[in-house]
């Protein structure tokens, strides 16, 4: 056994010092199937406010359920109103291989109309899974970042969301998600973005070191990995496998346009076929100078004024640009900027290239 991990420990020593440049660990480009956090979430009370909680009636209903549970009976028909308290929705996420004693950290938002958090506790409330299951704790101090301030007037100014606070370390794992990493004997490496070259280049990769056989590409996205079936051993094998490097495939040639912004991102595997384009436009400009029409003395006539319009129009002279057979990402951006083009008409002279059939690229407008 000390052999294999004396081996094991000389090969990943080896592998840290066979970095190629341009090439990325396996760690930041994969990750390992069923290996995820999981979402949790809870409801609870949050106390202590200085009148800036809740009126909604639901809220009543939550105090009134939890001080029964805690021995207290109020009379029937009595709703125990309290602008010290808040309704919230809380949410967490659990690390893989989260451990019962642990704790995470937390997220409280308002359900109600509380005006703010700021100030608050929140009591003890299970934070359960997508199956219902509690699987942690929660309770503590926010911390909120925000702040609300208003004057009798009915003036008010409000910085950052005074109603969304966080707990540092406020929830306490109670259960283990069970984990298919250490069963079976392989070990499922999927993309973060999905590419048959990269999945086939990480298949080579891994069988270049581990040996023949070892790695085999499933789809664009999962590369299938063979692996010792003992836990520890898995572990060690899997951190020699996440800190191996492959060079990623580039991605496609894509052009992304933000029509609310008028954001244009274009990546380095655009190309444009040859074809000319001419930009200009066309300026209107409407101004009014109205008139005073005076009537002659003893006329009469009375004063008006007598509206006039002045309406011109301009059209820039802006040059044609052709653009060469396979131009590159910096020519198609140093002629569009050259006609002074806006990222509006980016866009419209993009399409028009698309149309044209000369781009070389898929345009996606969002």
């Amino acid at each position: 056994m000390n052999t294999s991990h004396n081996y094991l420990s000389i090969l990943l020593a080896l592998i840290a010092f066979s970095g190629s440049v341009g090439a990325e660990r396996i760690k930041d480009i994969a990750s390992i199937e069923g290996v995820r956090t999981n979402q949790l979430v809870g409801y609870g009370l949050v106390v202590g406010l200085v009148q800036s909680g809740d009126k909604t009636r639901f809220t009543g209903q939550s105090l009134r359920s939890m001080v029964g549970r805690l021995g207290l009976t109020l009379p029937p028909g009595i709703d125990p109103k309290s602008k010290n308290i808040a309704a919230v929705s809380i949410q967490a996420e659990l690390p893989a291989f989260a451990k019962p004693g642990q704790q995470i950290d937390v997220t409280v938002s308002s359900l109600g109309d509380a005006k703010s958090l700021r100030g608050g506790t929140l009591l003890m409330s299970p934070l359960k899974g997508a199956d219902g299951q509690v699987y942690a704790v929660a309770q503590g101090s926010l911390v909120v970042s925000g702040l609300s301030a208003s004057g009798q007037d009915g003036s008010s100014i409000t910085v950052n969301n005074p109603n969304v606070g966080r707990i540092p370390s406020g929830a306490t794992v109670e259960r283990t998600v069970n984990s298919p990493f250490a069963a079976g004997n392989f070990l499922v490496f999927n993309l973060h973005t999905s590419d048959f070259t990269t999945a086939n280049r990480m298949a080579e990769s891994i069988n270049s070191v581990m040996g023949p056989n070892t790695a085999k590409p499933l789809d664009a996205t999962s590369v299938k990995v063979n692996a010792p079936v003992d836990t520890g051993q898995k572990v060690t094998f899997a951190s020699m496998i996440e800190n191996m490097e492959v060079l990623p495939d580039d991605a496609p040639a894509k052009i992304i346009v933000n029509s609310r912004t008028g954001t244009v991102v274009i990546n380095s595997k655009v190309r444009v076929q040859p074809a000319a384009v001419s930009h200009g436009s066309l300026t209107v400009t409407i101004s009014e100078n109205p008139q005073v029409s005076q009537p002659a003395p003893f006329s009469n006539g009375q004063t008006v004024v007598t509206p006039q319009s002045d309406v011109k129009v301009q059209e820039e002279k802006n040059h044609m640009f052709v653009f060469n057979p396979g131009v590159s990402l910096d020519e198609i951006v140093q002629a569009v900027n050259n006609v002074g083009a806006a990222p509006s008409d980016l866009v419209a002279i993009l399409e028009a290239l698309k149309s044209a059939g000369a781009l070389r690229a898929e345009l996606i407008v969002i």
